[in-house]
């Protein structure tokens, strides 16, 4: 009998889905994949199909999962509109919602939970509102503005110290992972548009605006980072910064795309891809006819994640801030691990050609 049972919340996601990867390799593990649709799942896994914005459903859905331990809790809603969802009221209460729903479910079956991560977000640090300081460190005092991340953390608070479990949040930033229909998926994005210049004999110009120094996380890094806090006393009740260790500016990583689509770098040409994309579903069909591609549209496969990118590449802005994440605490506190950012972008690109969802 394995010693833990993780809960992933939110499995189909980007970040979901490497931690379901990881902990169904881990030894002392079972895992348990929480999601409205069924994703591809390693062997082993279970799956439990649970809408989180209905309680009657989470009741439901979770009164059998009494072996649950810990939970990674990376299930998130968003609006159509994105980035102005981040500042939109209904946005933050469905999420508070969601997590609350999970709580009042699982609390009282669970009766050997221990702990539960929680990702938060860039977002902690108001750079969506105005210039963050450089680096942003943990230890700062909560951004004024109003955000979702306090809803759920205010919860937790008000929560844990009538229960036997602890918790600990998690704050990536620009996360490189594969999933197919995710709000926030550069990797797609990017996979994307370099298949449909290819396709119209284009070469690959960068679309965004200034240089700024900005940073990722992988999300296979961001597995062994859950690992790590679930199973460490030290991470108990505290927040980290989860980046890869290095800095990211994606000019200079462009040379690197271009190169593993076989195209030549184009001279930068600023486009607001949330609106030249979508028109070019037809370029896209047959790009998936030409190399036998998983079918899918375009809406389907990227969806609201052009508009992650064109805030990701800072569209229209000629001096965009830059957005730097220390990630001094995690390791100070005995998590060493770091990944090449670049390496890790070709590396996901690799992973969705090989999944079939975008071209070689």
């Amino acid at each position: 009998m394995k010693k833990h049972t993780m809960l992933v919340v939110g499995a189909g996601g980007v970040v979901g889905a490497a931690a379901v990867e990881h902990f169904a390799g881990r030894p002392d593990w079972d895992v348990i994949a929480l999601s409205r649709r069924r994703p591809a799942l390693p062997q082993g896994v279970m799956h439990v199909s649970v809408d989180l914005t209905n309680a009657v459903a989470c009741r439901e859905g979770l009164r059998e999962l009494t072996q649950v331990t810990h939970v990674f809790f990376a299930a998130l809603f968003e609006k159509p509109d994105l980035i102005a969802g981040w500042r939109d009221p209904e946005q933050m209460a469905i999420n508070e919602a969601m997590l609350r729903n999970l709580l009042d479910a699982l609390q009282p079956v669970a009766r050997g939970l221990r702990h539960l991560s929680l990702l938060q977000g860039t977002k902690a640090y108001g750079g969506h509102v105005e210039p963050a300081p450089v680096p942003c460190k943990e230890r700062w005092p909560r951004h004024w503005h109003e955000n979702f991340y306090w809803l759920q953390e205010d919860l937790l608070r008000e929560r844990q110290p009538k229960g036997s479990w602890t918790f600990t949040i998690l704050r990536p930033q620009v996360v490189f992972g594969y999933a197919v229909s995710s709000p926030m998926n550069i990797v797609a994005a990017v996979g994307a548009y370099a298949a449909i210049q290819r396709e119209q004999g284009l070469p690959l110009s960068y679309p965004g605006g200034g240089r700024y120094i900005n940073g990722g996380s992988d999300s296979r890094l961001i597995a062994r980072v859950a690992e790590f806090v679930a199973t460490h006393e030290i991470a108990a009740n505290e927040t980290y910064n989860v980046v890869n260790g290095d800095a990211l500016l994606w000019q200079d990583i462009w040379g690197s795309i271009a190169q593993h689509f076989g195209m030549p770098v184009g001279t930068p040409s600023p486009v607001r891809l949330s609106d030249a994309m979508p028109q070019c579903e037809s370029v896209w069909e047959r790009v998936v006819d030409r190399h036998g591609l998983k079918a899918s549209s375009l809406q389907d496969l990227v969806g609201s994640s052009w508009q992650f990118a064109d805030r990701v590449f800072a569209h229209g802005l000629e001096h965009p801030a830059d957005s730097v994440l220390s990630g001094l605490k995690l390791r100070q506190h005995g998590f060493s691990d770091c990944i090449d950012t670049e390496d890790a972008l070709i590396y996901w690109l690799d992973r969705m050609q090989a999944e079939g969802w975008i071209p070689r």
